[in-house]
């Protein structure tokens, strides 16, 4: 049985997939409208601020694909 060494990092090719993978899992999150008070309204913001988190691990940057529909990050004025 051979022994394989795992890699610590994905590769640029992986990374893309999961970039990929990423942005449409988004779409399917923030497409459906629903109250702000229901369930599953807050159970979808659970597991988009995990996907968003989880991209900004694995690549060290926010999402870009948030941004592109103006929906990305409040940031701070620059006063």
């Amino acid at each position: 049985m051979a022994r394989h060494k795992l890699s610590k990092q994905l590769s640029q090719v992986e990374i893309d997939r999961f970039m990929a993978a990423a942005e449409e899992l988004h779409k399917g999150i923030v497409r459906p409208l629903l109250s702000p008070t229901c369930d599953h309204y807050q159970a979808l913001g659970a597991v988009h601020e995990a996907l968003l988190k989880s991209v900004k691990d694995v690549t060290g940057k926010d999402a870009a694909f948030v941004r592109w529909h103006g929906t990305g990050p409040v940031q701070p004025r620059q006063d």
